[in-house]
C-alpha cells in the first residue's frame, strides 16, 4: 500500500482512547447491570460505551484507508495502556510492576514496528 499517513497514526490514536473510554462506560454500567431487558435499554453508561465503539468503529475504518495494516493495527494494542491509566483513576486499580512492564513492552512494540515501517520504506524508494 505504501507510506502510511501522518493523519492515519492520529486516528488510530483517537481510536484507542475512545474505545478505552468506551471500555469504562461498559464496566461502569456492568456494575450496576440487572439482568432484564428494561435494566438494559436505561442503563446509559452501556449506551454510551457502546455508541463510543461504534464511533471507534468508523474512524477504525477510516484510519485503515490511509496506511498499512501491519503499521495500523497494531497500534490498538496501546489501548491497553488507557485502559490501565483510565481504571487507576476511575475505579482505584493499583500499578504493579508487571502491569508497568507490560506497558512499557506496548511501548517498545509499537515503537519498533513503527521504526521498521519507516525503515522499509525508506529501502524501497
Amino acid at each position: 500500500m505504501g507510506k502510511t499517513k501522518n493523519w492515519a497514526i492520529f486516528l488510530m490514536i483517537v481510536t484507542t482512547f475512545l474505545t478505552s473510554i468506551a471500555q469504562i462506560f461498559l464496566k461502569k454500567g456492568a456494575n450496576v447491570l440487572q439482568f432484564n431487558f428494561f435494566s438494559l435499554i436505561t442503563n446509559y453508561n452501556l449506551i454510551i460505551g457502546i455508541i463510543l465503539y461504534g464511533l471507534a468503529a468508523v474512524l477504525l475504518i477510516i484510519a485503515l484507508r490511509g496506511g498499512e495494516l501491519s503499521v495500523l493495527y497494531p497500534m490498538i494494542s496501546t489501548s491497553y495502556i488507557w485502559v490501565a491509566l483510565l481504571a487507576s483513576y476511575f475505579f482505584g486499580e493499583l500499578f504493579s510492576i508487571t502491569k508497568i512492564i507490560g506497558i512499557i513492552a506496548i511501548i517498545i512494540g509499537v515503537t519498533f514496528i513503527g521504526i521498521g515501517s519507516r525503515k522499509s520504506e525508506v529501502a524501497a524508494t
